[in-house]
C-alpha cells in the first residue's frame, strides 16, 4: 500500500524551514540594526540642530563679542548633554561679527556646530563608524540694546 500523496509531498520538504530560518534570520538582523543606525542618526541630527539654536539664541542675549562665545559654547554642551548625545569630536562656532555694527543697525549672530556621532558600536558591516552632523542658526541681536 502507498502513501498518500500528501504524505510524500511532507517528506520532501522536511527541513526547509530549517534552512529558509538560516537563510532569512541574518537578513532581518542586519535590517534591525540598519533601522537602529538610522534612528540614531536621526535623533543626533534634531539634537545638533536644537544645540545650535540653544547657542544662537544664548548668544545674542549677551552684550559683547566675548560673553557671547562663551555663552554659546555652554549652551551648546548643556543641550547635547542633555539630549544624550556623545560627540567623538565637536566643533561649535560663533560669528558675533554683528556684535561690531552700531546701535541702530540690524544685526544677528550665528552658532555653527559639527558634531562626529559614534556609529561604530552597532557592527553592522559595511556601515561607517562615524557620521558627522553639522547645523547652525541665526538668532537676531536687539537693534537698540548697546553692543561693545
Amino acid at each position: 500500500m502507498t502513501p498518500p500523496r500528501t504524505t510524500k509531498a511532507r517528506r520532501r520538504d522536511r527541513g526547509s524551514y530549517s534552512i529558509e530560518t538560516a537563510v532569512l534570520a541574518p537578513v532581518g538582523i542586519a535590517l534591525l540594526l540598519l533601522m537602529l543606525a538610522f534612528g540614531r542618526v536621526t535623533d543626533a541630527e534634531g539634537a545638533v540642530d536644537s544645540a545650535a539654536r540653544a547657542a544662537a539664541r544664548a548668544a545674542s542675549l549677551e552684550r559683547d563679542a566675548g560673553s557671547a562665545q562663551s555663552a554659546a559654547r555652554a549652551a551648546a554642551e548643556r543641550s547635547l548633554q542633555g539630549e544624550g548625545i556623545t560627540c567623538r569630536a565637536s566643533n561649535v562656532t560663533i560669528d558675533t561679527a554683528g556684535y561690531s555694527l552700531d546701535i541702530g543697525v540690524e544685526a544677528n549672530v550665528q552658532a555653527s556646530i559639527a558634531c562626529t556621532a559614534d556609529l561604530s558600536d552597532i557592527g553592522l558591516p559595511g556601515l561607517p563608524g562615524a557620521k558627522t552632523l553639522r547645523a547652525s542658526w541665526t538668532s537676531p541681536l536687539d537693534t537698540y540694546r548697546g553692543r561693545q
